[in-house]
């Protein structure tokens, strides 16, 4: 992959030496689904353990994303999959749970707070769930923005890719070919949602949902998991798990917030002290996953990340091949845009697929010799801009 690494850097910050990510988990994702999201972390736990061969009470840490948990939260999870963990953390960061729940799960186990930890980002979908959840996501949304008519990231994602197709001057034909790419890299995925081949014709004529966005523009949203454990590389070794380390990790919230309409997030923030933690550049990354409910979002984290200027994506995606074969292989299980956002599992959905292309433990397609790769989280849109940032580097172990 090509890119500068940018210059400069902050205070040096603790490494991850010692620390082991591993047992990359799916529990294969459904339209709609009446079981809970209970149940979806409970069959994300099972299919760690028999993944680990280890017992539930050897799991002494937990880390967990949900929208639909509701009433309970991670405590209350805890008593339904009968554990008593020594370390509990509930994220409620959406898109950017994943790298979020790794960073914090780390940092427990260097600090023997925990041996192993489960990072579990589950979600159910109901027929009503999707409305039910947008309708109570933010306090700024309820005040500001339902009493005009709007709601749903529908019209966010509608406004900053309308700013952003103006000030750099992208064409549809642009976020497509993103689209297209994506849809490729999902047909030998056996769980994705959308495996049918997309043409240029049919995104750019499919039913439009909120100007400019068209329905390929949009995820599908459904039910499903995405896990992983931490714990000491020292364990995972003697477990004879295939496993990655932690190069570097960020994350930043409420970035920028005089900026009057988003057009940057929190990577930018800490992308010097991001790469410099890994003695890594944008160019020394084999695969890229970003957070993809919407395409715009792309493009601003390839922008911000360093892969390109600030405007010039859209040049990016002219260019280069985004496909697990191509030069810059990107999204590779073809991201939530064709695999499905399960909820808060579609934050853990690019670490989850980054771990797998590093332990070899492919469900699609692989990305061959893949020694690095990056993964980019966003979450938690409220009208004009998502607060959450985060992002990982993760290595192939003895790379």
């Amino acid at each position: 992959m090509s890119g500068t690494r940018p210059p400069g850097g902050t205070a040096a910050r603790a490494g991850y030496d010692g620390v082991a990510v591993c047992a990359p988990m799916t529990v294969p994702y459904r339209r709609y689904s009446i079981r809970s999201a209970h149940w979806f972390c409970g069959q994300a736990l099972a299919g760690l353990l028999a993944r680990a061969g280890i017992g539930k009470d050897e799991v002494d840490g937990f880390c967990i994303s949900s929208f639909t948990l509701e009433p309970d939260s991670a405590v209350g999870l805890m008593q339904h999959l009968g554990v008593s963990p020594r370390w509990l953390d509930h994220v409620p960061m959406g898109g950017a749970s994943g790298a979020v729940a790794l960073r914090r799960a780390a940092r427990a186990v260097q600090a023997g707070d925990a041996e192993i930890v489960a990072c579990i980002g589950a979600d159910t979908n109901h027929v009503d769930s999707f409305r039910r959840t947008i309708a109570t996501f933010s306090q700024f949304a309820n005040d500001a923005v339902y009493p005009y008519g709007s709601g749903g990231p529908n019209a966010s994602f509608a406004f900053l890719t309308d700013h952003y197709m103006h000030s750099h001057g992208a064409v549809r034909e642009d976020f497509g070919r993103l689209c297209i790419a994506q849809r490729r890299n999902a047909a030998a995925l056996p769980h994705a949602m959308l495996k049918r081949p997309l043409t240029m014709e049919a995104y750019l004529t499919a039913r439009l949902i909120a100007d400019p966005l068209r329905l390929f523009d949009c995820v599908m949203p459904c039910a499903g998991a995405e896990a992983f454990l931490v714990m000491s590389t020292e364990r995972a070794q003697a477990l004879g798990l295939p496993h990655a380390a932690i190069l570097s990790t960020m994350e930043r919230h409420n970035a920028f917030p005089d900026d009057p309409i988003q057009v940057r997030g929190g990577w930018a923030r800490e992308i010097d002290s991001f790469y410099d933690m890994a003695g890594l550049g944008p160019g020394d990354m084999d695969l890229v996953q970003a957070y993809d409910d919407y395409p715009v979002i792309c493009f601003m984290q390839l922008e911000d990340l360093g892969f390109c200027a600030r405007g010039e994506a859209p040049g990016l995606v002219r260019e280069r091949d985004l496909t697990t074969a191509g030069d810059f292989p990107f999204n590779t299980c073809g991201g939530q845009l064709s695999a499905g956002q399960a909820g808060a599992a579609g934050g853990f959905l690019g670490l989850v697929e980054t771990l797998r292309q590093l332990t070899d433990e492919v469900l699609g397609a692989a990305v061959e010799g893949a020694r690095h790769g990056l993964v980019s989280c966003f979450g938690m849109i409220t009208y004009d801009r998502g607060l959450c940032s985060s992002a990982a580097i993760l290595g192939r172990s003895g790379a």
